[in-house]
């Protein structure tokens, strides 16, 4: 239903609108179409468009008749595609190109009542203009209110206390064979030398009294 009343109404507008911009002329203005005027000055400083109407206004004595341009030029209504004698004639113009009229009363052609109407194309319709851009709202002026600092000190990161290191024994390699002094017993303090003089002297008159002994025995 939608759909539909939208075409209709569109249908409307292209109606509505070259009938808007339409122009209906009065053919010789106050002359209208009658002997004595000039039609040639007439058209001029006019334009004819599609959709634009000629009004042509006359007397019982003459009549309207739709001709090409060869009738035209020899005042001829032989080949007239159409006649009209009513006295009010309203003839819409259709096609883009020249129309030729004469009024058909013998010798009224002759005298002067002939048009020829250049017809040009129809106005398009004005496009709708865009409606101008809004304008943009401006920065406010004020700025934004800073938050205040923090009056508490940041807390320092907690860290782990660092384990201490392992004393390691460095153990000193020699290629010596000899063992180290710190490893070797202390040598044993050497006797005095009058105990060792006193031994071997004890020894000997040891041995001195045995060989005495075994002298006596042995004699």
């Amino acid at each position: 239903m939608g759909s539909t009343a939208a075409g209709a109404l569109l249908l409307l507008l292209l109606a509505v609108v070259p009938a808007v911009f339409a122009v209906t002329f009065q053919v010789g203005d106050i002359g209208f179409w009658n002997s004595g005027v000039d039609y040639t000055d007439w058209v001029t400083g006019k334009t004819f468009r599609v959709g634009d109407t000629l009004e042509f206004q006359y007397g019982p004595s003459h009549s309207v008749a739709v001709v090409n341009k060869a009738g035209f030029d020899a005042c001829d209504t032989t080949g007239a595609t159409q006649t009209f004698s009513g006295g009010d004639t309203k003839i819409d113009l259709t096609t883009v190109g020249t129309m030729h009229f004469i009024c058909p009363t013998p010798g009224h052609c002759q005298g002067g009542m002939k048009l020829a109407v250049t017809v040009l194309a129809a106005v398009p319709p004005p496009s709708p203009k865009s409606p101008p851009p809004s304008p943009r709202t401006p920065p406010s002026s004020t700025p934004s209110p800073k938050s205040p600092p923090s009056s508490t000190p940041p807390k320092p990161a907690p860290h782990s206390p660092r384990k201490p290191k392992t004393p390691v024994a460095i153990l000193a390699v020699s290629n010596d064979p000899s063992p180290s002094p710190m490893t070797s017993p202390s040598p044993s303090p050497s006797p005095p030398i009058n105990a060792v003089s006193k031994g071997v002297m004890m020894s000997y008159g040891m041995m001195a009294i045995t060989m005495l002994l075994m002298y006596g025995i042995m004699s």
